[in-house]
């Protein structure tokens, strides 16, 4: 494990509480993410994922239970939720949810205005980030935003977040809705960002592709409990945890498991597409 960025604590939380409608969403929750990693969380809907990620920049302060960011406590009567979104930022499954300006080199400052940089500096972060994210500063920034394709849409969400610099990056279904290109563009962009600039990301997904793709460490959710943690070598390669959660492996794990099934010698914890491909070409090649 790396030095800890992220720690929670039997984090817990119900949702309108001591009412008929009280729903627990989180049940005692405890899970760490080290400076630097990639981590997924993944579980079906209403498993808590996203609840947890409210916790992480303060539109949901704990009931009870812990949560530190780099030395931020969170848990204490006065937390300073100003200096927590310096650290943390979160951007939105639905992009239309944190795009407030007319044009995009408006909204892409938006965040570092209200933090109070002065201007020269505001449109060093907005050039900065609209181009770590694919989008030519010059080009688009007097574009309106609501001509934009929606996965133009959800580069300028992550812009506008990446202009504050965060620590952390938290990351809602990053790629719903994309077509394959923008999603595999957007995939490299968020992977680049953890890699080159050491950024620690935490990001939410249905998508087990994606998972295998980014993904340092694994941690599934169930019930609003953390039900597993590893890598994602030992998630898709436990066939009894998958089958129990409802969980589909990346389709190339699920032909490697077809193929393990049906006694072929083949490694079913290759959940690399490049690792997997090996596995099968050795398997063609003993055969022929």
């Amino acid at each position: 494990m790396r030095e800890p960025f992220l720690t929670i604590r039997n984090l817990s939380h119900t949702y309108m509480k001591g009412t008929p409608l009280e729903h627990v969403a989180l049940r005692e929750v405890s899970l760490e993410a080290g400076r630097g990693e990639c981590l997924a969380i993944i579980g079906h809907t209403g498993s808590g994922k996203s609840t947890l990620i409210q916790h992480l920049n303060g539109l949901l302060l704990p009931q009870s239970g812990e949560v530190t960011v780099d030395g931020l406590h969170l848990s204490g009567p006065k937390p300073d939720v100003k200096a927590l979104r310096r650290k943390v930022g979160l951007v939105f499954q639905n992009p239309e949810d944190q795009i407030f300006e007319k044009l995009v080199g408006d909204d892409v400052a938006y965040g570092p205005f209200k933090m109070g940089y002065p201007l020269q500096e505001v449109r060093e972060r907005v050039r900065w980030a609209m181009e770590l994210v694919g989008i030519s500063f010059d080009e688009y920034k007097d574009r309106p935003t609501f001509a934009l394709s929606g996965g133009q849409k959800r580069k300028v969400a992550l812009a506008g977040v990446l202009a504050l610099k965060p620590d952390l990056l938290v990351l809602d279904e990053p790629t719903a809705g994309l077509d394959p290109y923008s999603r595999n563009e957007l995939l490299n962009r968020i992977r680049e960002l953890n890699r080159k600039e050491k950024m620690t990301v935490l990001f939410v997904t249905h998508n087990m592709e994606e998972v295998a793709t980014l993904a340092d460490r694994v941690c599934v959710m169930a019930e609003g409990r953390v039900a597993a943690e590893g890598t994602p070598r030992e998630i898709f390669g436990d066939t009894r945890l998958l089958a129990e959660h409802q969980l589909g492996p990346p389709e190339a794990v699920e032909i490697l498991h077809a193929l393990h099934r049906r006694g072929h010698p083949v490694n079913p914890g290759a959940y690399l597409t490049e690792e997997a491909a090996g596995e099968i070409l050795s398997l063609i090649r003993e055969r022929e």
